[in-house]
């Protein structure tokens, strides 16, 4: 629907008046209309009026309205006189609140975004129609709760909660150097084979309920539920989380704390922190990766190790395949994108991978590790 909405918009590029097309999509496409709002089931949107471009500086929407559409493709429609612009607008594409927003807290959600505060440009990735899907699929990776704290921040320079991890040693800094030779070497040991094999078997254990958690439409939450299922160590929690799985009964599932890896075991010659990542095999979607400053500080200790454990689902198959990888793994050092102005001021940012590329790595990649390109990687984030 996402798809035939655009088409329909840019069909009567040059109409000029937002109330006139605003009337024309709610009778195409049956929207409820909530004040300024029309949405369905699958979309939201906002008709703004403009001039000449999608240039424009008008107040679009208060963000406790923005809230309640959030987990939906939020569209802001700017009529201007030749064209129709589209951005994505949900909270990730925001780079601030701009208008009353002087009592905006993580407790208090006040103030509303103008149009020049919606990215043109995420990551790379132009905010337009033919990238809404991918852009949708990255934000569906951060919740609500977690763009809120960022906008906080920069709208009322808050000083950053974030730790920027500083190489303060020549020891430290040469550890994080030889980290991709110390993936190569794991790599090929015993103590792979056994990690490997460890997850596995977890992840076999609650095959059943992984699969049917791969129906939550929720991504974040989707993907917490499947972590903790493979890699969590409280039994309560487990039985609670599979309890709500199977009965469908209400439950709230709280994060667990927010630390590098989700699963860590220690060897004789290595200590392995690994993040699990959920793909499914069917959905367009861009996992969120690490957090660059916690990965550093955790490369700069003695015999540190940092895996990525992808878990591949197909819930047509009712299949589920798995890859162990570095995360300097050729394909996925080459797919992984420095998310910087997301994060903190006080931080050097996060990564985020390319969806298509992860499923590549799942079905054919091996765990081959280009040192020298490795290597130029952290020395690039180690200078944001």
């Amino acid at each position: 629907m996402l798809k035939e909405l655009i088409t329909f918009i840019e069909s009567h590029n040059g109409i000029s008046d937002k109330t006139v097309l605003a009337k024309l999509v709610s009778e195409k496409f049956r929207c409820v209309k909530d004040r300024r709002v029309y949405y369905t089931d699958s979309f939201a949107i906002r008709f703004c009026k403009g001039k000449h471009s999608a240039k424009i500086s008008n107040t679009v929407l208060g963000l406790s309205v923005l809230h309640k559409y959030d987990n939906k493709p939020f569209i802001v429609c700017i009529c201007a006189s030749e064209k129709n612009h589209l951005l994505l607008a949900n909270t990730t594409m925001l780079s601030k609140i701009s208008h009353s927003s002087q009592e905006l807290r993580v407790d208090n959600i006040r103030g509303s975004f103008n149009a020049s505060d919606i990215l043109h440009n995420w990551g790379g990735i132009d905010n337009i129609p033919s990238n809404f899907e991918k852009l949708f699929s990255i934000h569906q990776n951060y919740s609500f709760e977690d763009n809120l704290i960022r906008l906080v921040e920069v709208t009322n320079n808050i000083i950053p909660t974030g730790k920027r991890f500083e190489l303060c040693s020549d020891d430290k800094f040469s550890k994080v150097m030889q980290s991709p030779e110390r993936a190569i070497k794991f790599s090929v040991s015993s103590d792979y084979t056994n990690l490997l094999t460890d997850l596995n078997a977890r992840t076999k254990a609650y095959e059943n309920e992984i699969l049917v958690a791969a129906l939550i439409e929720n991504v974040n939450l989707r993907g917490r539920i499947i972590e903790y299922l493979i890699a969590g160590d409280d039994a309560a929690i487990r039985e609670g989380l599979i309890n709500y799985l199977l009965t469908g009964k209400e439950w709230s599932f709280k994060s667990t704390e927010n630390k590098l890896g989700d699963y860590s075991k220690q060897y004789p010659k290595y200590y392995t922190k690994t993040d699990i990542k959920t793909k499914i095999m069917v959905l367009a979607s861009a996992p969120k990766g690490y957090n660059i400053d916690k990965m550093l500080e955790f490369l700069s200790e003695e015999n540190s190790v940092f895996m990525i454990y992808l878990v591949g689902i197909d819930y047509t198959q009712k299949s589920i395949k798995t890859k162990l990888i570095s995360i300097f793994q050729d394909k996925l050092i080459d797919n992984t994108l420095i998310q910087k102005h997301w994060a903190g001021r006080n931080s050097r940012g996060v990564s985020q991978f390319n969806g298509d590329a992860v499923k590549q790595i799942i079905l054919n990649e091996d765990n081959v590790i280009d040192v020298p390109k490795a290597k130029l990687f952290l020395e690039r984030i180690i200078e944001l």
